[in-house]
């Protein structure tokens, strides 16, 4: 992988898992346009790198994300010496767009722009004890990007009564309200979530790629518009060396041999 010099993120690969830590210790992993920049750049490396096969989203220390990092906001530029990639609009799009699955390991508070990363990634694990919230109101403003995403994922008058009265949730109402996947003791949040990386990583790399882009592009169609759409897909897929191994396995009782392609 590319040494980039972070300053907001740090970034690891252990296996096919690609680990990027949110750091800006002292704001509680508060995100600005330096770690969304980062963020950018390290989804990009991870998508172009054949060996990874899932990305853990995490904070370092006991926060997640606080939410956004207003000092940074204010203060213009964005402090990275990497060439700009996008703001936090793009950076939601790149991660609901992802190709490869992102876990959100939800370690501690997750607040409004932490939150919408949360939203954003395909799977959140949480422990118990984190607490997940849209406190912008509260100080004027209003969770108008991660909207987008929370709408995806929350009834709506759920998501309006966390909006317009600033509600903080603890992890197991989020679970309810459909935010996380799931919901574990402190202790057990990194079994959770290396259990489901190693799950990831048992299945066909190119087949998970084609069902994320078909899920992406038929998100929010009509029937007549995304049945032809995912039949087109489906052919694709059949048309893959690992369909014919995944058939050609189940046929002869044999676990498959992946190649990606």
């Amino acid at each position: 992988m590319p040494e980039r010099g972070y300053g907001r993120i740090r970034v690891s690969l252990h296996g096919s898992v690609y680990t990027i830590l949110l750091h800006n210790p002292e704001r509680r992993n508060a995100i600005g346009p330096q770690m969304v920049n980062e963020l950018l750049w390290a989804l990009a490396d991870a998508h172009e790198a054949a060996a990874v096969r899932s990305i853990v989203l995490t904070g370092e220390g006991t926060a997640f994300c606080a939410g956004g990092d207003f000092a940074q906001m204010t203060s213009g530029g964005n402090g990275s010496e990497l060439a700009p990639k996008g703001d936090y609009a793009d950076l939601l799009i790149a991660m609901t767009r992802t190709e490869k699955p992102i876990v959100a390991r939800v370690n501690g508070p997750a607040m409004g722009g932490g939150l919408g990363l949360v939203a954003a990634s395909t799977f959140a694990i949480a422990h118990e004890a984190a607490v997940l919230g849209t406190p912008e109101i509260n100080v004027g403003l209003f969770p108008m990007m991660i909207m987008a995403v929370l709408e995806r994922l929350v009834p709506r008058r759920r998501l309006l009564e966390m909006m317009l009265f600033g509600k903080k949730l603890t992890a197991t109402e989020a679970l309810e309200a459909g935010l996380l996947n799931r919901v574990v003791p402190a202790a057990q949040l990194d079994e959770s979530v290396d259990a489901m990386t190693t799950e990831i990583a048992e299945k066909s790399p190119i087949t998970i790629a084609l069902g994320l882009r078909a899920f992406t592009a038929q998100d929010g169609k009509d029937l007549a518009t995304a049945l032809p759409l995912l039949r087109e897909r489906l052919a694709e897929c059949l048309a893959t060396d690992d369909a014919r191994e995944g058939l050609m396995a189940f046929l002869e009782k044999r676990p498959p041999v992946w190649t990606g392609r």
